[in-house]
């Protein structure tokens, strides 16, 4: 196929959008062969089926690359008492929070789990989403681990979309081991990764390094055990506090730190070194009202490459609306509208490993979004607006 007058933002260099004006772009399989302007495009390729785009913008597919969309039920009774004062600490220690979450999700079956992320999926597809991530983290036992890591396989079955699954089980301490958080990572967290690991479940492993969930030396535990397993790491840190969690993540070559409200001028200057992306997520600074904005400005001294994700779960950021959380990045951050699109395309691309999209480029997976605008910083100027013309996943349209 042959995509002829379109505006196509390649994003193929670390600056800018690389936009061509009046551009084409021609697909061979699941792959694009050859991306230029209109009037340059080879003979090889004048012959294929040709698709007047009639102007509009062509992005990579966009990506969520931090995700809690597979859980039970929800905590809309949690955010009204936020409303009333209490902080998210507060509601963590009173039984609410992560552990009200575990006890909904526990208590749903694979198939219930399955339709209701399905919902949420299918609405960050309808804005162009062509890959996701999704976390474990809401069992906190053997069972609903496993079972939360078998539907996010699902989803990538029954929907056209590549998905990455992270093993989140040091997300928190559950109500049977409060108190204990070695034990826990003893007998429940590390053997269960384990058992993920031989079912084929596990692409990352991911970790909450704060004062409510577990420290760096317990984090640590858990990466030692993804590394023999030869498994990418990430971790939530600096969220709530300067716990060490972003050094750590870069000791460890990790893919992402996510959230870094409280990351410092030296995390920024490892993850740079280490090549480690910094994850925002506007949702979650957004719903809980926070005022620690992260250090944006340090990130880009220090080259750290952002992305961005909607951090999609049911207590501190019920988002499924990928464009929106692009707007929240430069409103509340003050990221540019450039830095946006990259930190949903490229960037996170990197988040997740992806070597092969998140840019247009010849040799690239054909994942691709057609968008009725004419310009990529409309996608972030937009709030409650939703340009998409037309995904196309693997060079087909979907």
């Amino acid at each position: 196929m042959l995509l002829t007058n379109v505006t196509i933002a390649t994003l193929a260099e670390d600056v800018g959008y690389g936009l061509i004006e009046r551009g084409a772009l021609a697909m061979e399989g699941d792959r694009i062969a050859w991306v230029g302007a209109a009037d340059a495009v080879p003979d090889t390729y004048r012959d294929e089926k040709l698709q007047d785009c009639e102007g509009r913008l062509i992005t990579p597919g966009l990506i969520d690359c931090h995700t809690h969309v597979v859980f039970g039920g929800n905590r809309a009774a949690e955010f009204e008492l936020r409303l009333k004062g209490a902080s998210y600490e507060e509601v963590a220690k009173a039984g609410g929070g992560i552990v009200s979450t575990v006890t909904q999700t526990r208590a749903t079956s694979e198939e219930g789990l399955r339709r209701e992320a399905l919902i949420r999926v299918d609405h960050l597809i309808s804005e162009g989403v062509t890959a996701l991530e999704i976390k474990s983290g809401y069992g906190l036992d053997r069972e609903t681990e496993l079972k939360m890591l078998r539907v996010a396989r699902a989803i990538a079955r029954e929907r056209r979309i590549t998905v990455r699954t992270s093993f989140l089980g040091a997300h928190a301490l559950p109500p049977e081991y409060a108190g204990f958080p070695d034990a826990y990572l003893d007998e429940v967290c590390i053997p269960t990764l384990e058992a993920a690991h031989a079912e084929g479940l596990v692409d990352a492993v991911d970790g909450f390094c704060e004062g409510i969930a577990f420290d760096v030396d317990q984090i640590a535990r858990v990466f030692d055990v993804a590394k023999a397993l030869n498994l990418p790491v990430k971790l939530h840190a600096e969220q709530l506090s300067n716990m060490g969690g972003t050094a750590l993540a870069a000791r460890y070559g990790a893919l992402s730190a996510d959230h870094l409200e409280h990351a410092t001028a030296e995390d920024a200057r490892a993850m740079a070194d280490k090549g480690t992306v910094a994850v925002l997520l506007p949702g979650a600074f957004y719903t809980l009202r926070d005022t620690q904005v992260p250090p944006v400005a340090t990130f880009r001294e220090a080259e750290v490459p952002m992305a961005l994700a909607t951090d999609c779960n049911p207590g501190s950021s019920p988002l499924t609306s990928l464009l929106l959380a692009m707007n929240m990045g430069c409103t509340l951050f003050r990221l540019t509208p450039e830095e946006a699109l990259r930190g949903v395309t490229a960037n996170a691309a990197r988040a997740l490993g992806f070597t092969d999209r998140g840019r247009i480029a010849p040799g690239a997976r054909a994942d691709l979004c057609l968008w009725d605008v004419t310009h990529p910083a409309e996608l972030s100027y937009r709030i409650g607006f939703n340009p998409l013309h037309r995904r196309i996943v693997g060079g087909s349209h979907a």
